[in-house]
């Protein structure tokens, strides 16, 4: 058995030297009392070391099985090795090995203890987060539907309003439903990011074009930093970048003042790098807040209200379409003064 016994030796040494000891004072007692068996002095010296080496042996493959059978419930009680891949050679009798051991597994084990902690504390979070969205636009539903039941739907002007009303309710909950199913797909990795060629200039003025009424009844303007005559040739998912923008500049009318702006300006990082920045002059975010923006369903606006509508969730799909392209999302912002999200692209050269 291959082992490295350090302090196992000097046990099974000291442990056989005091059997010989006991042996040799026999034997010298037998000599003693029968002189004429003095002709076997050599043998019975001969037979004392052979019960010392016999003795360490028996002794040390003893201690060797004991310590190992020992050590070997001990690390499956920790769980420091694979019981089923369990081999001799992997276990040390080595006491300061053994702590080091111990003390690494417990660090590990801590580590994944706190982790669950966080995640079971975020999936808390989540489930209520996700009631919260989903119980608002239904129990508002439920409300104008049983109105309508109770007499309403036979006065017109009524009935249309709160049809009208109930429909804004039913879009808002396909809005979050289509959102959380997007969300599911890119952090389980089977929403496809099909990559291909296209103009980012002319994807941001689709945009503006989508988006021009919404910033309208804010009298926000949506602009370029400068005039961008020739196209800028990325290589991405196309509509899923349009996704990421679009919902930026949603943000940032969500939360621009009257009579703002949101700018949209490009810069190269590198020669096949570029940097896309959607800055606008609005509230500005609190800066204990700018760590758990991309957060599902976490809002700056913590209140039962919540003034502004929407899923939640635009930000984190916003985070999980970016790192799919494997590229890098940045938030700066200044409260009362306004923010700026920024992410790269790869340019096609």
């Amino acid at each position: 058995m291959s082992f490295k016994f350090k302090n196992s030796y000097s046990f099974a040494f000291k442990a056989s030297l005091a059997i010989s000891l006991v042996i040799s004072l026999i034997l010298g007692f037998i000599l003693w009392i029968e002189p004429s068996l003095s002709y076997l002095y050599f043998e019975l010296i001969f037979i004392t070391a052979l019960v010392f080496v016999i003795s360490f042996l028996i002794i040390q493959s003893r201690i060797e099985a004991f310590i190992y059978l020992k050590i070997k419930n001990l690390y499956k009680e920790l769980n420091l090795i694979d019981s089923i891949s369990l081999s001799k050679t992997e276990i040390t009798t080595d006491m300061k090995s053994l702590l080091q051991n111990i003390s690494e597994i417990s660090k590990v084990n801590k580590l994944e203890i706190e982790s669950l902690k966080v995640r079971e504390e975020f999936r808390k979070e989540f489930i209520g987060n996700v009631a919260h969205e989903l119980k608002t636009p239904i129990f508002t539903i439920q409300g104008y539907v049983e109105n309508l039941i109770d007499g309403a739907i036979d006065d017109n002007l009524v009935r249309d309003k709160f049809l009208n009303r109930a429909k804004i309710s039913v879009e808002r909950l396909i809005y979050i439903i289509k959102d959380l199913d997007m969300i599911t797909k890119l952090e389980s990795g089977t929403l496809n990011i099909d990559q291909d060629s296209f103009d980012i200039i002319e994807l941001i003025k689709n945009t503006y074009d989508q988006l021009e009424i919404q910033a309208q009844k804010k009298d926000i303007k949506l602009i370029f930093n400068k005039l961008y005559s020739d196209p800028i040739i990325v290589f991405a998912d196309k509509d899923k970048i349009q996704q990421v923008i679009t919902n930026l500049v949603i943000n940032s009318i969500k939360y621009g003042t009257n009579k703002g702006t949101t700018e949209v300006s490009l810069e190269d990082i590198t020669s096949d790098k570029l940097i896309i920045r959607i800055t606008d002059n609005g509230e500005g975010i609190q800066k204990e807040h700018i760590s758990r923006l991309f957060e599902r369903f976490y809002r700056v606006d913590q209140s039962g209200s919540r003034k502004q509508g929407g899923s939640g969730l635009g930000l984190s799909i916003v985070k999980h379409i970016i790192d799919a392209h494997n590229e890098n999302i940045y938030v700066e912002s200044k409260f009362g003064i306004g923010s700026e999200f920024s992410f790269t692209l790869t340019k096609k050269i």
